[in-house]
């Protein structure tokens, strides 16, 4: 997504609270330095947080490292609770940032249930609420983690499967595996089948986690998955296209209080960014499934990341 245009007015903003507490103005984003004088040193110490699933586990900890190495004093809080819960912890100041989907802050905090029609749009929407409660959404993450549904790679070759419409060649002997939470509501598989013109011939429930050995072996022939998920980095799974986006905007945006932008200053909102802007799809598939798959620790792989990316300083056995 191009935030560039959409972002350019927060970063105004930044700047002016900034300078009204007193701070130094905002500086041009240039290489990441290590050194006594980090912009961090001396900065109130913050909390940031994570959900309870793989993929926050690691957006916490890329965010934690990268603004660590910067001087600031982050104090990481995994499994924060559900979405409402964390807001009032950044409205009360427990909490400096968390990573949310913007989709589920629009629905889940500004009560806003439209559908939009582009990732701009519906970042636009959460920006302009968060604004008027004291908060704001830095830049999102290029990936969007939704709803999606995958066949096998082999499956897709043999049927011409690319999008969601083409499962309308093949709906009527096609079973479909999905958790119950997935077949129903307006904007899970009734919004696609309505949008598509397809229904398959059979659905099936299953919990998450066992729809790719049932597509593996053929027990379905069509299953839900997350667009992020790391079994999709492989070459075994096909994920179909959204081309009329149905499924929403899940991009990542870090939420943070606008008080806690001035206290700490520009550069805390600038290392974050410098994290989100590099959280490709791919990338987030490839670190998903780097914990998902091969059982490395979250921190790990984190580290690898940043110091991959200079946003960190190279450990000793790298």
């Amino acid at each position: 997504m191009a935030v560039g245009r959409f972002t350019a007015g927060l970063a105004v903003l930044l700047c002016c609270a900034a300078v009204a507490s007193g701070l130094s103005a905002c500086g041009s984003g240039g290489a990441t330095t290590f050194n006594t004088t980090l912009p961090g040193t001396g900065r109130p110490a913050v909390t940031i947080g994570d959900k309870n699933f793989t993929e926050q586990f690691l957006l916490g900890q890329l965010y934690d490292q990268a603004l660590s190495a910067q001087g600031y004093q982050v104090v990481l809080n995994p499994n924060i609770g559900p979405t409402r819960v964390t807001y009032q912890a950044l409205t009360s100041g427990r909490l400096a940032m968390y990573p949310e989907y913007v989709d589920v802050w629009n629905a889940s905090v500004a009560g806003d249930t439209r559908t939009f029609r582009s990732a701009q749009g519906a970042y636009r929407a959460a920006q302009r609420w968060a604004l008027a409660h004291g908060l704001a959404l830095l830049r999102p993450t290029p990936f969007s983690d939704t709803d999606t549904i995958a066949v096998t790679r082999a499956y897709a070759r043999r049927n011409g499967l690319s999008a969601f419409g083409d499962l309308r060649k093949v709906a009527a002997g096609m079973t479909l595996g999905a958790p119950t939470q997935f077949q129903a509501g307006g904007s899970a598989l009734p919004a696609l089948e309505q949008a598509y013109g397809f229904t398959p011939g059979k659905v099936t429930t299953l919990d998450i986690g066992e729809q790719y050995q049932a597509l593996t072996h053929g027990t379905v022939q069509a299953a839900y998955m997350t667009t992020t998920d790391g079994q999709l980095a492989g070459r075994s799974f096909r994920m179909l296209a959204d081309p009329r986006d149905v499924l929403g905007w899940g991009n990542a945006a870090p939420i943070v209080p606008l008080k806690v932008l001035a206290a700490e200053g520009p550069a805390f909102a600038r290392t974050i960014n410098r994290v989100s802007r590099l959280l490709s799809t791919a990338v987030m598939r490839r670190l998903n499934a780097a914990v998902d798959l091969y059982n490395q620790d979250p921190k790990t792989v984190a580290r690898a990341f940043l110091e991959k990316h200079g946003l960190v300083p190279r450990s000793a056995s790298s």
